[in-house]
């Protein structure tokens, strides 16, 4: 029964040694010049001229065009704005649909937003973050203001949750 149980011992043995290949030493000064000579290069990766270098692969990190500090509204984009013509002559408090946009505050009728933080802005645009207040409530909201048609028109769309479907067109105010 012991002869039996040595052979199986030493194939679990052999079974469990890792699989290594034990057939070739490691050691070069230990390797003849034959078994040299048999043994394969080590692979050495191929380089192709026709390929781009890792760094030119890398595609570039986009650019935010902030016009000034990059902590105001661009002044082109201040001043009086209404989406109804007639509300650029109404006295204050029945200007319904005015906006009065000045450095770092938009403020419409019954609310007021605070500039938070500028994503993008250039001379005649700005996308920010304001956050508001008005009626007792207070919320965030990310608007994006656009000046067209000459800096006459402002374009604003909001996003958020709550936000205005749609883009708004106010018309500037005079003086």
């Amino acid at each position: 029964m012991t002869r039996l149980m040595l052979p199986a011992g030493l194939l679990l043995l052999a079974a469990c040694s890792g699989g290594e290949d034990k057939s070739q030493p490691e050691d070069s000064a230990a390797i003849s010049p034959l078994q040299k000579a048999e043994r394969p290069a080590p692979a050495e990766p191929a380089v192709d001229a026709d390929l781009p270098d890792v760094a030119e692969e890398t595609p570039p990190k986009p650019e935010t065009k902030t016009a000034g500090d990059g902590k105001t509204i661009p002044s082109a984009i201040r001043g009086r704005w209404a989406l109804k013509v007639a509300d650029c002559k109404a006295k204050k408090g029945t200007d319904l649909t005015a906006l009065t946009i000045d450095a770092t505050n938009l403020r419409f009728y019954e609310s007021h937003g605070e500039l938070a933080r500028v994503r993008e802005s250039d001379a005649d645009r700005i996308v920010a973050d304001y956050k508001f207040s008005g009626e007792g409530v207070e919320w965030d909201r990310r608007m994006q203001l656009d000046l067209a048609d000459g800096g006459k028109t402002l374009v604003r769309r909001d996003s958020g949750e709550g936000a205005a479907a749609g883009a708004m067109r106010y018309t500037r105010c005079a003086g």
